[in-house]
């Protein structure tokens, strides 16, 4: 299953405010993050083609600041699947898993 490492910076700008205190990272920022990890891939890229759409997604577990992350995707009935694990000293915690599709780039 192809993968690749993020790490997510303990200063990134969506933290500011979301939410004092506690700080996570907002969704819609990870899923931009996986987003450009699969683009960046040949295989993966020519399958999403150039206006991939969000079929599904799961937030499973916060992902804070520094995180350490590794996206795994596999290719299932035409989609991506992808799968989000935080990595901490002793485990992998699934923190967010979903799809993409390849989008109709006149929409």
């Amino acid at each position: 299953m192809p993968g690749a490492m993020l790490q997510i910076p303990a200063d990134h700008a969506s933290f500011a405010g979301h939410f004092p205190g506690h700080p996570i990272l907002p969704g819609v920022v990870l899923l931009a993050e996986v987003l450009e990890i699969l683009l960046a891939d040949a295989g993966a890229a020519r399958l999403l083609g150039p206006a991939p759409r969000l079929g599904a997604a799961k937030f499973l577990a916060p992902v804070g600041p520094g995180a350490r992350l590794r996206v795994e995707w596999q290719e299932a009935a035409g989609r991506l699947r992808f799968e989000v694990l935080r990595l901490d000293e002793t485990a992998a915690t699934p923190a967010a898993s979903g799809h993409f599709e390849a989008g109709d780039p006149g929409r």
